[in-house]
């Protein structure tokens, strides 16, 4: 297929609709009317003998056909821009939208309190923050970057890992003081253990206790079930049970004594947070931006 600006138009055009949501949208954010914005799209899809968008009055997607077009340009449409801002002697600029899918508990705890140094540093960037339990489809959704706790399944995204943070067993001085101390990890069989519900199987997660090598799983049980980290640790405070928490965020409260760590001696289970984009030679910098300033804040 010979190449033309048309062509290129036609991309440009389609995945201003994705990331905007509707053709109205799309219109608004490039200055065209809407029908202009339809006929686009619709030529795009005659050139390519595809439907790319599946449209009824309330809603469009992506066909199966669309997203793996769009998987596949967007990449380049972000390379045609860095090389237009590289051109222009700006390769270090950091401007535009940034659009970043991010962990609930990440984005309140670690980033929030950075937000405004960061902004202050890039005052030519919008920043977008949406916090979701799963990060669902990177692309499709017209997501830049996302920050991700836990192992991420093979892909063609980019995954960089941020940092290994420990895993710990955690409990109340009060709810030690009304129901004891359990000395081993068997001893949690015997316990109120507040469950964590895993977003991607709805059930909740296995308890499992590393040390060196030496793995122990252990079946807990608790009448409490939850899928938010900040009620996890409020409930745990308040001595409803005994729970599994990340290290990251807690430290404060096991220094001050209201957290307790059970089990020092089982130091050896870590969580992973990960920076996951699109794949591509090299990153706009504004993800290279947001990525360094996550470090940043962790550290």
């Amino acid at each position: 297929m010979a190449f033309d600006g048309r062509l290129l138009s036609g991309v440009s055009v389609l995945a201003a609709v994705v990331e905007a949501g509707s053709f109205a949208a799309a219109a608004e954010a490039l200055s065209l009317s809407a029908s202009g914005i339809s006929r686009a799209v619709a030529r795009l899809e005659m050139r390519l003998g595809i439907r790319l968008l599946d449209r009824t009055t309330r809603s469009l997607h992506l066909t199966d056909e669309g997203r793996r077009f769009y998987e596949q340009v967007t990449p380049l449409l972000d390379g045609i821009e860095d090389a237009a801002i590289q051109a222009s002697g700006s390769a270090a600029s950091v401007r535009g939208r940034l659009r970043v899918n991010v962990d609930p508990y990440f984005s309140r705890l670690v980033l929030a309190p950075h937000l405004a140094d960061f902004a202050a540093r890039y005052p030519d960037l919008d920043l977008e923050l949406i916090t979701r339990d799963e990060m669902g489809d990177l692309v499709a959704d017209g997501f830049d970057v996302a920050v991700r706790f836990g192992p991420q399944p093979a892909s063609s995204l980019v995954i960089r890992r941020l940092l290994e943070t420990r895993i710990l067993t955690v409990a109340a001085p009060s709810y030690i003081v009304r129901c004891g101390q359990p000395k081993v990890p068997g001893d949690l069989v015997q316990h109120a253990c507040i469950q964590f519900r895993d977003p991607v199987t709805g059930r909740p997660f296995e308890w499992e206790f590393h040390r060196g090598r030496k793995l122990i799983p252990v079946a807990t049980e608790g009448k409490l079930t939850v899928s938010d980290v900040g009620t996890l640790l409020e409930a745990c405070l308040a001595g409803a049970g005994i729970a599994q928490v990340m290290v990251l965020g807690v430290q404060d409260l096991l220094n001050q004594g209201k957290l307790v760590d059970l089990f020092p001696d089982w130091p050896d289970e870590t969580f992973p947070l990960n920076a996951v984009h699109p794949s591509r030679r090299h990153p706009p910098a504004k993800v290279r931006a947001f990525i360094d300033f996550c470090v940043e804040a962790i550290k």
